[in-house]
């Protein structure tokens, strides 16, 4: 939490304030009660039989090549789903994707994978065996469903990665705040156990190779701690930190961070974290009452498009759209997401895709063009 407090002091005075209270009040709060949507229902019938079948070969995009002279980068929009256990969502988020040609991420809480009967099997760094701060995968059923979901997002183009298992949060102690290096290398050590347990005994096209990052519970952590473990786990990118404005990914201790932008929500005439969770929280304390909910989603939609055309118009960053699969508020988030979604992924010059899609791109750039970009003040709407 330390770091956190540090870099945030280092934003300009104006916004200091507003950013510390965000912290203490709406990302902290993100609890299993009011966060994470409990994994969707079932199709039914019995689990898949192990298979060794490999995932498809995804082709790249014709934008994945350098830059020629003179051209501007994609305008990238980065959607991504903390959690990634409704198969209510998958279904609707897969099948609006496939429409306009979008590729998105899912960030999966590893004990999804588990039945309830199973939970015994995951035991948080501090915390006794069993405990979470959200639900277990549900039945088995329910949990070979998720697989298949999780299958036919591989076969899309879609990434999966890590919002790791138990979502302790502050208040839930340890939290992830205070892991030690060795208790996030326990915890993402669990997951990839997970993962692949799935893959031997349920069939799931992906392996705990192919994760390469994800995002922490709550966008908590002590980075110095945390990013030595996601390292040497061999990942590549986090996307957790939170920046003012729309900046281009950083890397740091070897990680490429993707940041959560802090941007001016046009309907409060001020700047949140542009999460739903965050954004609900402002809204009206995250009670959930579906009775604004069209005004949110609008108020919603609006910010997104706001920090797009800042984006598009300035520095080119990408755009990350933090989600959850949930039904918050009379489900105006998801709405919001989804119709974002469905109009801004077939625009010109745009390209929604996943994180891996981005940092490969990036690697095939000039590093002069790239810092170029970099160098420009983060892209602020209004």
């Amino acid at each position: 939490m330390s770091s956190r407090s540090s870099r945030w002091a280092r934003w300009p005075g104006t916004w200091f304030t507003v950013a510390l209270a965000l912290v203490l009040a709406g990302v902290l709060l993100l609890t299993p009660g009011r966060g994470q949507t409990r994994p969707g229902p079932p199709d039914g019938g019995p689990p898949p039989a192990a298979s060794t079948t490999a995932p498809p070969v995804v082709k790249d995009a014709e934008w994945m090549r350098p830059l020629r002279p003179g051209e501007k980068p994609p305008q990238f929009v980065l959607f991504s789903f903390d959690g990634a256990g409704s198969h209510e969502h998958w279904s609707r988020y897969l099948a609006l994707a496939k429409s306009v040609n979008a590729h998105f991420s899912g960030f999966l809480s590893g004990i999804y994978l588990l039945t309830d009967e199973q939970r015994p099997h995951y035991t948080g760094p501090g915390h006794k065996p069993g405990a979470a701060s959200i639900g277990f995968g549900g039945s088995a059923a329910e949990v070979a469903t998720r697989v298949q979901d999780l299958n036919a997002a591989v076969a899309a183009g879609h990434q999966i990665g890590t919002h790791y298992n138990g979502h302790f949060c502050t208040g839930a102690e340890p939290s992830v705040g205070r892991w030690t290096a060795k208790g996030w290398t326990d915890e993402i050590g669990q997951f990839s156990r997970f993962v692949d347990d799935a893959r031997d005994h349920l069939g799931l096209h992906l392996s705990a190779h192919d994760v390469t990052g994800g995002r922490t519970p709550c966008l908590e952590g002590n980075w110095a701690e945390a990013f030595p473990a996601m390292r040497d786990a061999g990942y590549t990118f986090d996307s957790s930190q939170p920046s003012d404005g729309v900046k281009w990914p950083t890397r740091l201790d070897g990680i490429w961070e993707f940041w959560m932008p802090y941007v001016k929500v046009p309907a409060l005439h001020k700047k949140v974290i542009m999460m739903d969770y965050n954004l609900w929280y402002q809204f009206n304390h995250a009670r959930n009452d579906p009775s604004h909910a069209e005004q949110y989603t609008q108020a919603t939609l609006e910010t997104y498009r706001t920090a797009y055309r800042a984006a598009f118009d300035g520095n080119r960053a990408p755009l990350v759209i933090g989600n959850h699969f949930n039904d918050w508020a009379g489900g105006a988030f998801s709405r919001a997401a989804e119709g974002f979604m469905g109009e801004v992924c077939a625009r010109p010059e745009t390209v929604c895709a996943t994180y891996a899609e981005v940092t490969k791109w990036m690697s095939l750039q000039d590093p002069a063009v790239l810092e170029k970009y970099r160098s420009m003040p983060p892209a602020q709407a209004g």
